[in-house]
Formats: structure tokens, sequence, C-alpha cells
């Protein structure tokens, strides 16, 4: 995978992915992973598309083929807020043999307060603890494919974040984008612990993170409304999918940080102004983020949280 360009950097750009598994999480159509998942299809790879629905799996799967009918797809349903799902889901994984990429796409913005089965955060759960259990229990995986890639993705709000994530949010008034912006660091913090360590133990494996800018999709209703279309959410949604880069491109940074050669701790995102849109490049997180004592702290809470302790 060297030689791949950088500068003004495309789909096009994207090498030969056959012989390649990659699991994208978060597959709903027209979203990030969607358009992640057609072009890595396009490419040969055999995708694993995850998500919580099957009916919605069934729905990109069909679609996907009908671009790229020869594309090899698999389904495995996870709930990444049901840390039970995720342990499910790994189990399942397991029949997949090596994986080359985890794309860590799934994740809910802005919701209401509410606590999963597990007494987490919604947001703090589904964005990056149900992520963190995801990729420790795929990790044997991604390491028997000797050149592994755990790509999570962030966004331009983690800098909203005044701290990291290392408390359940109080139980005064819930500030949501906080909330969110925090979790949105939270992959930041566990890209980078999880490359120093990969690392220090020489392992075959490198983890960037990517965020999309300001992409069409329908998270931003979904997260307010609890659905996409009917009544103000749909026009909520119609807002900014006119306002905003379509997914597609969204979905071009996370695209390059999976096949591009790039090193370990690389965060990519969009080159355009206030990266909110235009051709991926790599692009700098806040200082928070490269908090090294946050990121072991978060580590640490993540591990006991999870019930998992990577090597």
């Amino acid at each position: 995978m060297t030689g791949t360009r950088t500068d003004t950097w495309r789909p096009a750009d994207i090498p030969d992915q056959a012989g390649r598994t990659v699991v994208v999480t978060g597959t709903t159509l027209g979203g990030l992973g969607h358009h992640a998942a057609l072009e890595l299809a396009r490419r040969g790879a055999r995708v694993v598309l995850a998500g919580r629905n099957p009916e919605r799996l069934d729905e990109t799967g069909e679609t996907i083929r009908g671009e790229v009918p020869a594309a090899d797809l698999e389904h495995l349903q996870v709930d990444l807020a049901d840390l039970a799902s995720v342990r499910r889901a790994g189990a399942t994984a397991t029949a997949y043999g090596p994986v080359d990429v985890l794309v860590n796409n799934a994740g809910v913005m802005g919701t209401s307060r509410q606590v999963t089965a597990d007494g987490l955060d919604v947001q703090l759960a589904t964005n990056h603890f149900g992520p963190f259990l995801l990729t420790g229990l795929l990790l044997p995986q991604l390491l028997a494919s000797k050149d592994a890639r755990v790509v999570t993705v962030s966004s331009n709000m983690h800098r909203a974040a005044r701290s990291a994530p290392v408390a359940e949010p109080g139980s005064g008034f819930y500030r949501k984008w906080q909330v969110y912006g925090q979790s949105k660091l939270a992959n930041l913090l566990f890209t980078y612990e999880l490359d120093r360590r990969a690392r220090g133990k020489e392992l075959p494996l490198r983890a960037l993170a990517a965020h999309p800018g300001f992409a069409g999709t329908h998270l931003a209703a979904n997260g307010q409304y609890g659905r996409s279309s009917g009544g103000i959410a749909s026009i909520l949604d119609a807002t900014v999918k006119a306002l905003s880069q379509p997914a597609a491109h969204g979905a071009w940074p996370l695209l390059m940080a999976a096949t591009a050669d790039l090193p370990g701790a690389t965060y990519v995102g969009p080159g355009g102004l206030g990266e909110m849109g235009g051709h991926p490049q790599v692009v700098t997180s806040t200082r928070a983020s490269r908090d090294p004592e946050a990121q072991r702290r978060l580590w640490e809470l993540s591990e006991e949280t999870t019930g998992i302790h990577y090597p």
C-alpha cells in the first residue's frame, strides 16, 4: 500500500483490497459507513457490515450489490450501546478469520439523557465503550492479519470537550453536546493510546482516527428525534443535507485512514475551510486529545467498565 498520494486524495487512490477483510460498524443506508463499505467492496475487500438492525443491514447490502454485483459482504448484528451484544458479536466474528481493518464508525449524536442496560450514558457507551470492547474482542484477529489497522471516527466536536470523559455525566442538567464532544475526544484518546501500546509491544497494528467534517448524514436528526424522517425530523435532515457536503465525500477521510500509507496515530479530516469539507488530508487534534495522562486514565476506566483487558 505504499506510494498512495495524500495531497489530493480521492477514492481512486484506494489500492486493490482483494484478499482483505474489513469490518465497518454503523452502515445504515446513506451514511458514512455505507459509503465506506461500498468503496472498499468496489476494490475487492470482503466487507463485514456491522449494525443493530438486520433489515437495515440487508438494505445496505442490497444497495451495495446494486453497484457492485460481485461484492463479498457479511452481516454482523451488534448494538454498541449494549456490552452483552458486543460480546456476542465478538464471538460471532471469530468465524471471519484474520481481520485487516476495523472501522469504528457507528455513533449517536446529541441525544437526550439515556442510560443503557449497563448503567452507562448512551452517547459514551455507543461512541466509546462499545467500540473499545469490540476492538479488544477482535484484537486477536486483527493481529493475525500481520498488518492491522483500527480506524476510529471522531469529530470536530471533540474540540468542544472541556475534559476527558473519565466519569459519568452528573445528575444535574444534562449537557448533551458537551457529552457528545467528550465521546468524540474519547475516540482520539483511545486511538493514540492504542497506537502507543501497539508500538511499545511491537504489535503489527496501527491505530488511526478520522473525521468527516460536515457531512449530509441522518446522524443529527436521529440524535435529536430518534428518526430521520417525519415532521420536524425531516426538516432538520433536509437542512443538514442542504448545507453540508455529500455523505459519500464525508466518508473519504475514513477511507484514506483505512487504506493510505500512513503511520499510526494519524488523524485524517477534510482539508477545506474549517475542515468542514474538501479532499481529505492529515489534520491535527486538540492538546487535550494528546494528553498522555488522560489517555491512560480513560484506558484504565474503559477496561474496568467493559471487563476486557488488552494484552
